[in-house]
């Protein structure tokens, strides 16, 4: 039981830093703009982001279930196991955010989750999902790792870069006959909506990976280990329910949980990060944020819906980047987008090797 409650409360620790670290996502551009305030920027963040994370639970369901094979880790070292994972994030994300590198909390879990998960099974890599193609389905309703983790992982860099170079030069099309000051104060206010957006997407696709952990310990831990429960604690029987159409979902203490401890991380900010995002990379006007915001915000939105756990950083960098070059391609800091390209690299093999080498340590000492 007691290790049943550390892997929750280590999931929580994960998701308030995934809350500051990532908060930079949400309000970079408009605190680089000037729109809002720093202050008022993460309390919009804040809020959207606890929307966000109440909305749908598709990313929960592949963290919990699309990513590893539950059934090949021994029983008893499953909690470990998860432990592990999220000891690894959590040590990427803080080393990270320290650089002022905008690096991915989503990858930053999954590779947690494969080094610890490969470990637990004494080094035998079937425990990772893989799906084949199946004839007459689309291959984004697949399971599966290389389907719901790596295809998306470069595809959705990829498509925040283009569609913010397309909208960003549509923008300039459309309003070359404006004014700057009209343009500044029309997208002034375009951009709290586009940053409220921006926000919700956030909070439904990155809250969820923290649900779909807790759920996989709990659903994990129901044969004897949950047995002597008092009654105030007996939800913890229950971390999956039905809804009125009969399909599985994350139960309602769990969503609400997660999105309380992301929405408190977010309120705590990420400044080093932000710096990097909304001054260092490009200069931005409100008219870019716009731009940026509303199509990382697309992308996310998209992923969450078929249950693909992409990367917020990723999505709003490569949009902020595309709607740099779409003004021309030297308004770049190269130098600073080289250092976040390397962290991305970074991030999905140093996590699984940190996640690795912690749970070989916890089974040496055990």
């Amino acid at each position: 039981m007691t290790l049943i409650l550390t892997v929750i409360v280590v999931a929580l620790v994960f998701e308030y830093i995934n809350g500051f670290h990532d908060t930079a996502n949400s309000i970079a551009t408009v605190v680089s703009t000037k729109v809002l305030t720093p202050r008022l920027a993460i309390l919009m963040a804040a809020v959207t982001n606890l929307v966000g994370a109440l909305y749908g639970t598709a990313v929960a369901k592949t963290i919990s279930s699309g990513i590893l094979d539950s059934k090949l880790i021994p029983s008893e070292w499953a909690s470990w196991m998860l432990i592990c994972a999220l000891g690894g994030a959590v040590v990427w994300n803080l080393l990270t955010w320290w650089f002022g590198l905008p690096s991915s909390s989503s990858h930053a879990l999954i590779g947690g989750l494969i080094g610890a998960g490969v470990a637990a099974t004494q080094n035998n890599l079937a425990v990772i999902v893989f799906s084949r193609p199946k004839e007459g389905v689309p291959w984004y309703k697949f399971d599966g790792i290389l389907y719901k983790v790596v295809i998306p992982m470069f595809l959705s860099p990829v498509m925040g870069f283009l569609v913010g170079l397309v909208m960003m030069t549509l923008l300039y099309l459309l309003l070359r006959s404006w004014t700057p000051k009209w343009v500044s104060r029309a997208f002034g206010k375009a951009q709290l909506a586009s940053a409220a957006y921006m926000g919700f997407s956030h909070g439904s696709n990155d809250a969820q990976k923290t649900m779909g952990i807790i759920a996989l310990a709990l659903a994990g831990a129901q044969s004897g280990v949950l047995d002597g429960l008092p009654s105030w604690a007996e939800f913890l029987r229950h971390p999956m329910m039905k809804d009125a159409a009969g399909k599985e979902g994350i139960a309602t203490w769990i969503k609400v949980t997660c999105a309380l401890t992301m929405a408190a991380g977010t309120a705590a900010g990420g400044w080093k990060i932000i710096k990097t995002m909304g001054h260092k990379m490009v200069k931005l006007q409100p008219v870019h944020g716009f731009a940026a915001e509303t199509t990382a915000a697309t992308v996310l939105m998209t992923a969450a819906h078929f249950g693909m756990p992409v990367s917020t950083t990723h999505a709003i960098t490569t949009s902020i980047m595309g709607v740099g070059c779409a003004k021309r391609f030297s308004a770049l800091n190269f130098s600073v987008v080289e250092r976040i390209l390397w962290a991305w690299f970074l991030t999905l093999p140093m996590t699984a090797l940190a996640a690795y080498g912690l749970f070989r340590a916890v089974r040496w000492l055990a």
